[in-house]
């Protein structure tokens, strides 16, 4: 039983449907009994349509079907599509109505207006919450951000690759891994695509990218974590500084942009938030030593010489830029080496900065990047100086023996990235199934 199409499309081919006859399935969204006559609200992901059962108008199997109707059966509804004497917009009126499946219990989620149910109970009946059109709409523009992200760097001359997602070694000496067991050996689930990515620029795809999902071990109980997310991740080869990497970061964060302006005004105006202000001139990149002083002088926060931003500094400096540079944006550059991964290119001045940055949006940092050393020598330096095994990376290590280009790359969190558009309050809003420390179900 294939639907012929959706009801967003009916509505908008109304003038030339008007008088004919037309199939709708969905779901009860609200039941309107006035007795010899009978409203039913049918919701589809794209929209909502009035179907009208009338008694003299309407068969004696559809006002049977009607009088058992339960809110959030299943329906299908066929009949001739008029104007709505009532209100704006067309209704069906019903010729036909067969119920495929109907609640077997009383609904433990309301949802229209599940949005403002507390967060574990919306998790725990996620299929409920997310009919409702407002959760619903976050997916869709979570898979528009993707597909922006394949097309943008498609027309750049990007390979997709795909990953694998069980590995031997951790990529970050600082993150926690999820071991598995692999046959006799002990394995990992990948915190990122990171060597791997690596490997395909010097395998000579020059320029990748993925989508795909990464694992963090880390017991976070914050509203911007979650152990497993979805990273879209790029590598480019032949690079001159990471600058290279970030002026490709910024392309995709102008793309989205596009689309927000071109295909997701329903759904920014649906959360009631703006469109994302990036500057003519630029996404504005500030060193982070530079940021310390900005904090301490403006917002009187002192950020301890050589560490890192926490969750406040961040947020704080997101919102120097959008009062004091007009950009919702901000890329913050030139990292402690102490607080970035092995892989990290380090100034060759001052060895202990890096040639890294993280882009802060609305002060959530969103993406982390840099330029990664591709020279063996350095390599081994950097592992020794972490404190890290040689022998552990070794298959790392080896990628880099017989010739790799200058390369940097960036990591972008999917949900973050959405999460920050719409304004969301949790991390967890913008997961259909979100992982943390206490769930693991449905």
């Amino acid at each position: 039983m294939l639907k012929d199409r959706f009801i967003a499309d009916i509505i908008a081919s109304k003038e030339s449907l008007v008088g004919g006859r037309v199939r709708v399935c969905g779901w009860a969204y609200r039941i309107r009994d006035l007795g010899r006559l009978k409203f039913i609200l049918v919701r589809d992901r794209s929209g909502v349509i009035q179907a009208t059962v009338k008694r003299g108008e309407s068969p004696e199997e559809a006002l049977k079907a009607a009088e058992d109707l339960k809110l959030e059966s299943v329906v299908c509804v066929e009949g001739e599509l008029r104007q709505a004497p009532t209100r704006e917009g067309v209704e069906v009126k019903v010729e036909r109505l067969e119920v495929l499946s109907t609640p077997v219990e009383p609904l433990p989620l309301e949802v229209e207006g599940s949005e403002k149910a507390s967060l574990p109970t919306r998790l725990k009946y996620r299929w409920l919450d997310i009919r409702n059109p407002m959760v619903s709409a976050i997916f869709e523009l979570e898979a528009m951000v993707a597909k922006v992200f394949r097309d943008y760097y498609w027309s750049q001359g990007f390979v997709e690759i795909f990953t694998p997602k069980i590995v031997a070694a951790g990529t970050e000496s600082g993150a926690e891994v999820f071991p598995v067991v692999y046959f006799d050996k002990t394995a990992f689930l990948a915190q990122s695509p990171q060597f791997y990515k690596q490997f395909a620029v010097i395998a000579g795809l020059e320029r990748v990218f993925e989508i795909g999902p990464v694992f963090r071990a880390e017991p976070h109980h914050t509203s911007r974590h979650l152990n497993e997310y979805h990273s879209l991740d790029i590598e480019v080869g032949f690079i001159e500084s990471y600058n290279d990497v970030m002026n490709y970061v910024e392309g995709f964060m102008r793309a989205i942009v596009r689309m927000l302006e071109e295909d997701g005004r329903r759904v920014l105006e649906l959360y009631g938030v703006e469109l994302p202000r990036i500057p003519a001139s630029g996404i504005p990149r500030i060193p982070l030593r530079k940021a310390y002083e900005i904090l301490e002088e403006k917002y009187g926060k002192k950020v301890e010489y050589g560490e890192d931003l926490d969750s406040e500094g961040e947020r704080l400096m997101g919102a120097y830029a959008g009062e004091e540079l007009d950009s919702d944006f901000v890329f913050i550059v030139e990292y402690p080496w102490k607080v970035r991964p092995f892989y990290t290119m380090r100034k060759d001045d001052e060895p202990s900065w890096t040639y890294s940055f993280d882009l802060l949006y609305r002060g959530l940092e969103i993406v982390t990047g840099g330029q990664r050393e591709h020279r063996y020598h350095r390599l081994l330096e950097n592992l020794r100086d972490k404190g890290l095994d040689a022998e552990s990376f070794q298959f790392y290590l080896d990628f880099f023996k017989h010739g790799a280009p200058p390369h940097g790359g960036a990591g972008m969190g999917l949900e973050r990235i959405v999460m920050q558009t719409l304004k969301l309050e949790n991390i967890r809003e913008a997961r259909m199934l979100p992982r943390d420390t206490e769930r693991i179900t449905p």
